[in-house]
């Protein structure tokens, strides 16, 4: 058992929220990451100028309605919506492999196996080049001392993640701040990143 999902029995699981997609305005996007615990990829994209919400949810696996209970051989994502008049794709792609460790293919931090590896999900063909692009330039620029092993895959069906995890690090404050602590994520990603870690996130919020 993972800190996490000690600290998820700790809450009362509500029922499944909306499990499609429905349509965006024009004027938002919406682009899609995996980047282990939800709970954490959720707040720091909400400390994202230009960033409209991000939901967590479960995505990449077979069940149409996976729960916490049953998402194993799915991923814990978050789906943003974002404002591309104030914050770019290429900006929020920058912005995910700084907060992440991509190098990392069994899970992030102190989350192990499949539910907890980093993904970027292309919700259509221009994401889908500006990802790969992003990943190509990445690795050959040799920032990081290991290949990276995240992969960018074409968006799949998504489900809404329970309530209960919706806005977790400000329903439960002092829990989330024991688990991201614990979980020792901040402190690998500032030894990968260095200077650049969370760059474009407020750490002050």
């Amino acid at each position: 058992m993972t800190l996490k999902h000690f600290l998820s029995g700790a809450i009362l699981a509500a029922g499944l929220t909306g499990a499609s997609f429905s349509a965006q305005s024009e004027e938002l996007a919406v682009a899609t990451f995996a980047g282990g615990c939800f709970w954490c990829v959720e707040k720091d994209f909400e400390h994202v100028k230009g960033v409209k919400s991000a939901v967590s949810g479960y995505t990449g696996g077979m069940l149409q309605n996976p729960t916490y209970r049953d998402h194993g051989k799915h991923v814990e994502a978050v789906r943003i919506t974002y404002d591309p008049a104030v914050v770019s794709y290429d900006q929020l792609l920058n912005i995910f492999w700084r907060s992440v460790d991509p190098t990392d293919g069994g899970g992030q931090f102190c989350d192990r196996g499949h539910s907890y590896t980093t993904a970027i999900f292309a919700n259509n063909e221009d994401q889908l080049k500006k990802a790969e692009a992003s990943k190509t330039a990445l690795d050959a620029a040799g920032t990081l001392k290991s290949p990276i092993v995240t992969p960018v895959r074409t968006a799949t069906h998504w489900t809404d993640a329970e309530d209960y995890h919706q806005d977790y690090y400000k329903k439960n404050p002092v829990r989330y701040f024991l688990y991201r602590k614990g979980c020792g994520r901040d402190a690998r990603i500032q030894e990968l990143w260095g200077d650049e870690a969370h760059a474009g996130i407020d750490k002050t919020k």
